[in-house]
Order: structure tokens, then sequence, then C-alpha cells
């Protein structure tokens, strides 16, 4: 595989590296979502189980609102994921309120999707060289950082 080696980008525009840096961002993700396929979920669910599964319990308009869904969609995606046994409800001390966790079923679906996800990442760096593999370790804590300052 020939890769193409960037432009060096010293005295770019910051805008013009986030446009290249969200364009990449997006088809990276819509690469590695097609493994999301082999688990059987849709993708809202397998988005709202993820949040559960790496961030905690949440209630109901938590969710909603990391999701950037309105709750009665949240409602319609949690009773899925909760008829599939994915999920699990727990009541809150005022009753009021339930908080909504993943079950064992929904994290070994979520962990072995990051799996797939992460082999098929493996898989194309594995190409790349060994300097190039360092390169991308540590353009990888730079968008970190990136990320942190959001």
């Amino acid at each position: 595989m020939k890769v193409v080696k960037p432009k060096s980008f010293a005295g770019r525009d910051p805008t013009e590296i986030a446009d290249r840096l969200h364009s990449a961002a997006i088809h990276l993700l819509r690469r590695v979502r097609v493994r999301d396929r082999e688990s059987g979920i849709g993708p809202a669910q397998l988005s709202a189980l993820s949040v559960l599964v790496f961030g905690g319990p949440r209630s109901l308009g938590e969710l909603a609102d990391a999701e950037q869904v309105r709750p009665p969609t949240m409602s319609r995606i949690v009773a899925g994921l909760e008829r599939a046994g994915l999920i699990r409800r727990h009541a809150t001390e005022d009753g009021r309120r339930v908080r909504l966790e993943a079950s064992a079923k929904g994290r070994k679906i979520l962990e072995a999707g990051r799996q797939r996800r992460v082999e098929s990442l493996a898989k194309a760096l594995a190409s790349f060289t060994d300097k190039e593999q360092r390169q991308l370790g540590e353009l990888t804590d730079l968008l970190r950082e990136v990320i942190r300052k959001l």
C-alpha cells in the first residue's frame, strides 16, 4: 500500500487543518462502524448503550442529553434495549426517577463490538512502517489534547 505523504501544515490556517481533521474523523468513524452491524443492534441503541457501558449509569434525561435526542426518543431506544436484556432500570432513593445501567449482556456486546473495530484499525495500521505507526501514536496523543480542549 502506498502512503501519500501529507503536505506540511506549518504556517497553515487552523481552520483548514480543522476542516481536514473533521473530515478524516468522520470517514474513520464511518469505516469502522461498518463492523457494528455484526452486533445485531441498531446504531441508536448501540450509541446509547455505549454511553452506559463506558460512562456509567445515567437517568433517562442524562442519557438523552448525552445522545443529543429528546427524552421521548430516548424512551423508545431504552425500551428496546430493555426488551433485549441489554440494560436494567434501578429505582433511585426518591422513587420518582430511575437509573439506567448496562447489563452484563449489554457490556459483552459493546466490548465485542469495540474489539471488532480495534481489530479493523490494527489490520489497517499493520501496513504502515514503524515510523508511521509511531507518528500515528503521537497524533493520537495530540487528538486527545484537542478533545480535552473542546
